[in-house]
């Protein structure tokens, strides 16, 4: 299929791969983007509600 004929799905995971190959961050072209894409957007929510939670607890028991 020629990028013309494409669907919006296959033309992400191109877009995807093609990220990928450019990436210089690490060796998988992981980081901090691919986490947050990953998890949408309520995981992302319940993280930073746990990260905050966390630093709470932290400056509450340990100054």
């Amino acid at each position: 299929m020629g990028k013309d004929n494409e669907t919006p799905a296959e033309r992400r995971e191109r877009m995807r791969q093609e990220e990928i190959e450019k990436s210089s961050s690490s060796i998988h072209g992981s980081g901090l983007p691919d986490l947050v894409g990953g998890l949408g957007w309520k995981g992302t929510g319940i993280l930073i509600l746990v990260l905050i939670l966390a630093v709470i607890i932290y400056a509450i028991f340990f100054r």
